[in-house]
């Protein structure tokens, strides 16, 4: 098993920025994509970026160039750096992990509130 814990959620003024970390432990070697995923009240959770072990990176249009995903495997945990952030980025954000080819990510941390407002 693969436990994912998220840190570094916050209130923040429209503009500024925070980092989410995601912490890994467990079985590590079950997971090689890890991902940042989103859900808004209301609204269905949707992915925010993925990286994969090969460091490819991929993000939703919506936050290309203000975040940034990255991993550091030394330490097991991936990043999400967050800039200009605005209202509608307002959500609980959540951590997952998968195996390269499988359809789904099996392993998901609690998330985090990421909340922006002035």
């Amino acid at each position: 098993q693969v436990q994912l814990v998220e840190s570094g959620g916050g209130l923040v003024q429209p503009g500024g920025s925070l980092r989410l970390s995601c912490a890994a432990s467990g079985s590590i070697f079950l997971i090689d994509v890890m991902a940042w995923y989103r859900q808004a009240p209301g609204k269905q959770r949707e992915v925010v970026a993925r990286i994969t072990s090969g460091d490819l990176r991929i993000y939703a249009d919506s936050v290309k160039g203000r975040f940034t995903i990255s991993r550091n495997d030394a330490k097991d945990t991936v990043y999400l750096q967050m800039n200009s952030l605005k209202p509608e980025d307002t959500a609980v954000y959540y951590c997952a992990g998968k195996r390269t080819g499988l359809p789904a990510y099996d392993y998901w941390g609690q998330g985090t509130q990421v909340t922006v407002s002035s």
